[in-house]
């Protein structure tokens, strides 16, 4: 928990006609109680409060909701209407320790704040957020509450963190790769050598050791596939001519009663990447959702969204780019097994029975090379894959 110095030690200047200049006070004839603008200060400090993405409310004595802005409403999931005058505990688990700094603040009145918390309710789910309460009136015990999700930034720095890693992961499987693809090479010629001079019985075995070396093989292919460390060529995509492709691709081979729904924001611009890698990452997605269907009543939900937040740093570049674009693959199937979930994204996982498990492993790297994001969000009858990408920048991309 951090503190800070009460907004009420702050000393201001400011003049009222006829009056004088004092520390932090101001005396005159006229209206001693209304606050004045200081040099600087906007005439309409709600609206600048209403524009911020960041969410802001303030509450009672008794944690009842006063007022708030735009971005505290769609963080909390529910309109203004309903949550003003009612109890933030409402919304906002009762036991949560954000009660706790809001009674801290009260005590001292002074400003605390804590960088990682989590927070629950019927409509919220956040893992670490960052929360500021300062007080507003101490003689009425009202204070605000300004509050961030993390989530997507703990994310983004969790994947930073493990690419170091991955990158000397991958030096390992491409050696590995051509040391053993070499031999195998030689131990197969010497089996199909050795089946012309053995016994009928026997060629079972030498069939048995070519499959084998064959299937080997196959693997070390796919894990070559993730060795691939050449830059990819980027530029200014339209996601929605992206999708639609994708669309065309897989509808017509559905085979079996189920539906496409489309929830496009045709306002969004061109995301940053590579037009024939994505088409791969949303063909994989789709045709693993179409998979996941009933055989009645399926029905798979395309979307795109804008998400305010983060820039981050181009893979393999200085560059650093807004990433907001959202890209949302939803189907009503039976959901991702619990087993699977915590390695969906890594190779060899599978729940498809005779699956090799390199799909989604290829579809998160390929995400990463775009310096993007892919999260699942699966339950029985709901699974979402949504996949974070950057936007494309007009002054560099013609966009």
């Amino acid at each position: 928990m951090t503190s800070r110095m009460p907004a009420e030690a702050l000393p201001t200047l400011a003049r009222e006609p006829g009056g004088q200049e004092t520390g932090g006070q101001v005396t005159g004839s006229s209206d001693l109680g209304r606050p004045k603008l200081l040099p600087g200060q906007l005439p309409d400090s709600l609206a600048l409060l209403e524009a911020l993405p960041i969410a802001i409310f303030s509450l009672d004595a008794n944690n009842n909701v006063v007022s708030l802005n735009g971005a505290a409403e769609a963080l909390l999931g529910i309109s203004r209407a309903q949550l003003v005058g009612k109890p933030l505990s409402d919304h906002i688990a009762a036991d949560s320790p954000l009660f706790q700094l809001v009674e801290a603040t009260r005590a001292g009145s002074i400003a605390v704040g804590e960088s990682d918390m989590a927070l629950s309710g019927p409509r919220l789910s956040i893992e670490h957020a960052a929360i500021d309460v300062a007080m507003v009136n101490a003689q009425t015990g009202q204070v605000a509450v300004m509050l961030q999700d993390r989530d997507l930034e703990w994310r983004l720095a969790q994947q930073a963190v493990s690419r170091d890693a991955v990158r000397s992961a991958k030096a390992i499987a491409a050696m590995l790769a051509h040391e053993v693809k070499n031999p195998l090479s030689g131990i197969r010629g010497a089996a199909q050598l050795l089946e012309s001079k053995v016994s009928p019985s026997d060629r079972q075995l030498t069939q048995l050791i070519c499959e084998e070396t064959d299937r080997i093989v196959g693997l070390v292919n796919g894990l070559e596939v993730f060795t691939d460390s050449r830059p990819t060529p980027m530029a200014a995509v339209n996601i929605h001519e992206v999708l639609g492709h994708v669309r065309r691709l897989t509808e017509a081979g559905i085979g079996r009663d189920a539906q496409f729904r489309e929830e496009y924001d045709p306002s969004l611009p061109p995301v940053h990447g590579n037009r024939d890698q994505l088409i791969q990452v949303f063909l994989n997605l789709v045709k693993n959702a179409v998979e996941a269907l009933p055989l009645h009543g399926g029905i798979i939900q395309i979307g795109t969204r804008y998400r305010p937040g983060l820039k981050v740093s181009e893979p393999g570049a200085g560059a650093r780019r807004r990433l907001g674009l959202v890209v949302t693959i939803q189907d009503n199937g039976a959901g991702v097994p619990d087993a699977l979930k915590a390695q969906l994204f890594e190779p060899f996982v599978s729940g498809k029975a005779g699956g090799k498990g390199l799909g989604l492993a290829l579809v998160a790297k390929v995400v990463n090379d775009h310096g993007g994001l892919i999260e699942c969000d699966s339950q029985p009858g709901r699974t979402v894959f949504s996949v974070i990408l950057p936007i494309a920048d007009p002054r560099s991309e013609g966009s």
